[in-house]
């Protein structure tokens, strides 16, 4: 089973915001919705563009590449939901996002 690790401070990612950071060697996309923390794996399926880097409007992340939208809080593409990226488990600790990979 594998540990939590440190993705970026709380403070750092303000509501309605999301962030690329690299967890345990992985490139993952981090949101904060309305306060609460959620992690996908940092490349869109289509053609590897940066989740991170993405237009947040509520749940949902687009690619900037080509608009690819994901529901943050499952990973499923919101047009089909059998085409998902990865989530990862998340927690907040002392004012520090933490995210489980694998």
């Amino acid at each position: 089973m594998s540990d939590y690790v440190l993705a970026l401070a709380a403070a750092d990612l303000p509501p309605g915001q999301a962030a690329e950071v690299t967890v345990a060697g992985q490139v993952v996309a981090v949101f904060n919705v309305g306060g609460t923390f959620h992690a996908l794996a940092g490349r869109c399926p289509h053609r590897g563009g940066p989740l991170g880097q993405g237009f947040v409007d509520g749940p949902q992340v687009s690619c900037p590449w080509h608009n690819w939208t994901f529901d943050v809080t499952t990973g499923e593409n919101v047009a089909g939901p059998d085409m998902k990226v990865a989530r990862y488990e998340v927690k907040l600790e002392d004012g520090q996002v933490l995210v489980r990979i694998g």
